[in-house]
């Protein structure tokens, strides 16, 4: 099969497109064969070994798994023992934490994926794993969101905050984003009651309260979180300086603050699926890329002014 490799860190002009083995199926995981992969800022944090602490998980001095990419689409071609829910011909979407997505085969565990609604295409689905799952979380499991708060997504225009602001309008908040002034009209789309643009407006300054503050940006400090929100949750974060710097502030202190890494489960990939079919997400797709195109497409995302997601289709799986 075809597949992205890497055999050492660095930027995505170091990915390879090779033919490697087709993954063995194993006991309680499903073979994929994978029509479409989204792109996300952890591939490009694990393609350089960044940050360094990182590489203990994904290999110290190279690359534990040669293949890279989390997120997926596809069709189930085998299942393996054990699985019940999942069956040959299905179509899922779901992402796995240690690589191998870039590719035209993947085998994973069946409980991190789901099944795809009727009538949504294959890109579309690829895009929601981790970015989808990482709002849904920020907002109910770790966010405790309740219908009729008011919620603040700093970062509303990126692949995981154009899905907070969505995912939380469904659940009765009001919304305000925070964007750069290009966005703004993009996340009022999305349904965000107000927007704040940061470019016109300093958000350090920014002296409105809300019930809860999601940072999926992850430049806002510890001072910001406790003046403008009752609890908040951090996403992402932009320095290592500024993670540390608002993790240790916290730790002396009683504010109700989060910091999570997503765990993908068949339960929420599916309660993101009922909500596209509803209509109540719509997943934003700014630029697709044909799979020959993915380190292109790792290049794109890594400058972090994305609109919503983008996506890479390995058409010779289509034709």
């Amino acid at each position: 099969m075809k597949a992205f490799t890497k055999y050492i860190y660095g930027g995505p002009e170091i990915l390879q497109l090779e033919e490697v083995e087709k993954p063995t199926l194993k006991d309680d995981h499903i073979l994929v064969n994978v029509i479409a992969n989204s792109a996300n800022p952890a591939d490009w944090h694990i393609l350089r070994g960044k940050p360094f602490f990182a590489r203990f998980s994904f290999g110290l001095f190279q690359p534990k798994e040669k293949i890279p990419g989390a997120d997926f689409a596809g069709i189930v071609e085998e299942v393996g023992n054990n699985v019940e829910y999942f069956n040959i011909g299905d179509r899922v979407f779901g992402t796995t934490s240690t690589g191998g997505a870039f590719a035209e085969y993947i085998c994973v565990p069946a409980n991190v994926c789901g099944l795809m609604p009727q009538g949504i295409d294959f890109p579309e689905m690829a895009s929601v794993p981790i970015a989808g799952v990482t709002a849904l979380q920020a907002l109910t499991t770790h966010g405790n969101l309740n219908k009729g708060e008011s919620v603040l997504i700093n970062g509303s225009s990126g692949g995981v905050g154009h899905f907070t602001v969505q995912i939380a309008k469904a659940y009765g908040a009001k919304v305000t984003g925070v964007c750069s002034s290009k966005s703004v009209d993009f996340v009022k789309t999305l349904g965000a009651d107000q927007v704040i643009a940061y470019d016109k407006q300093n958000i350090h300054q920014h002296d409105e309260e809300y019930d809860l503050i999601i940072d999926a940006h992850g430049n806002l400090t510890h001072k910001d979180y406790a003046r403008m929100g009752q609890r908040g949750v951090m996403v992402g974060f932009t320095t290592m300086g500024n993670m540390v710097s608002v993790l240790l502030k916290n730790a002396f202190s009683n504010y109700p603050l989060a910091l999570f890494t997503a765990e993908a489960n068949t339960a929420d990939l599916e309660t993101l699926a009922t909500l596209i079919k509803e209509g109540k997400i719509n997943v934003n797709i700014e630029k697709t890329y044909p799979y020959k195109e993915i380190p292109e497409a790792i290049s794109y995302i890594e400058d972090m002014h994305t609109k919503g997601k983008v996506a890479m289709v390995w058409k010779s799986i289509d034709n």
